[in-house]
C-alpha cells in the first residue's frame, strides 16, 4: 500500500468520514480485508471535560468498546465501593475498562495505589510513568499482582521518558510484564518515526496512543488524523505486520469542550485505513 493523501484516501475508500465513525450497527460494516491483531480503545484524557457517564456514551456512539481511564472519571483514591459503581455502569453501557492511566509514580506510596486502584477494577494494564529509582519495586508488583505497566513516553521537554529509548533502556532486562505505551504524537514530535520506533520496540510494546500532530517538532498540536503529519497508513501497516496484540486508543486532545466531531472523523479515518490494509 503505497502512501497515500487523505483526499485520495477518501476518494478511493468511497465512503465518508462520518458514517465510519459513528455507526452502532455493529462492526460487519467497517470489518478490516486482513486480520488487524490489536483492538482500537479509547484514553479517558480525551473526555476530561465530560463525565463518566457522557465518556461512556460517545464511545458507544463511536462503536468502540475499550477506555482506559484516567483519573478525573474515576479517582485515584476512590473506594472500593466507588469503583464497583463506576465498573458497573462501565459494564452496563458495554464497555470494557482495559486499564488506567497516565499514572505519575513519583513514590512506593503511589506505586502502591496504582497497583491496588488498578486491581480493585479489574484492569489489565497500569498506563504509567514510574520514577527511575522506582522499577524495581514496580517490577516486583507486576510480578506480585500479574497487572502489566506501559510506560508512556511525552517527547520533548519531558525529562523522565521523552522518547521510547528512554524507556526501553532502562526496562530491557526488567520483567516484560513492564513494557511501552507508544505515543505516537510525541514520538513524531521529538523528532522520530513512530512506525520505526514501533519496530525497534516490537517485542516491548504493551499500549499505544495514536493521534496526528500539525508538526513534526516540540510546537505540534494535535490535529484530526489524516490531517497532520504522520504517516498513519504507514504506520498502522507496520503494527500489523508486527503483530501488535495490545490496544491502540485514541487520545484527541484538541476541541476538549466539543470532542466528538473531531474525534468521529480521526476513529473513521483509522477505520478506513484498517479496511485497505
Amino acid at each position: 500500500m503505497k502512501n497515500i493523501s487523505r483526499r485520495e484516501f477518501i476518494e478511493k475508500s468511497g465512503i465518508g468520514i462520518a458514517g465510519l465513525a459513528i455507526s452502532t450497527q455493529g462492526n460487519n460494516q467497517t470489518k478490516p480485508k486482513t486480520a488487524i491483531p490489536f483492538q482500537l480503545g479509547i484514553a479517558s484524557y480525551t473526555f476530561r471535560n465530560y463525565s463518566l457517564e457522557k465518556s461512556l456514551e460517545m464511545a458507544v456512539r463511536l462503536n468502540i468498546r475499550r477506555l482506559s481511564l484516567k483519573s478525573m472519571h474515576l479517582p485515584l483514591e476512590s473506594t472500593a465501593d466507588d469503583i464497583k459503581k463506576a465498573m458497573d455502569m462501565c459494564k452496563k453501557a458495554g464497555v470494557e475498562i482495559y486499564g488506567a492511566g497516565v499514572i505519575y509514580m513519583n513514590k512506593k506510596e503511589e506505586v502502591d495505589q496504582a497497583f491496588n486502584y488498578a486491581g480493585m477494577a479489574g484492569m489489565k494494564i497500569i498506563i504509567g510513568v514510574p520514577a527511575h529509582d522506582l522499577l524495581a519495586y514496580t517490577e516486583q508488583m507486576v510480578k506480585k499482582t500479574g497487572i502489566k505497566v506501559a510506560i508512556h513516553n511525552h517527547g520533548p521537554g519531558d525529562e523522565v521518558y521523552p522518547s521510547p529509548e528512554s524507556i526501553y533502556s532502562r526496562i530491557k532486562d526488567l520483567d516484560k510484564g513492564i513494557g511501552i505505551c507508544l505515543d505516537i504524537g510525541h514520538t513524531i514530535r521529538i523528532g522520530l518515526n513512530p512506525a520505526t520506533e514501533a519496530k525497534k520496540y516490537a517485542g516491548r510494546l504493551l499500549d499505544m496512543h495514536i493521534k496526528d500532530v500539525t508538526a513534526a517538532t516540540a510546537e505540534g498540536d494535535t490535529a484530526e488524523m489524516g490531517r497532520g503529519v504522520i504517516d498513519l497508513p504507514a504506520f498502522f501497516r507496520e503494527i500489523t505486520k508486527l503483530g501488535f496484540s495490545g490496544t491502540a486508543s485514541f487520545e484527541y486532545e484538541k476541541d476538549e469542550n466539543d470532542v466528538l466531531p473531531g474525534l468521529a472523523e480521526s476513529v473513521g479515518y483509522t477505520r478506513g485505513i484498517l479496511a485497505m490494509l
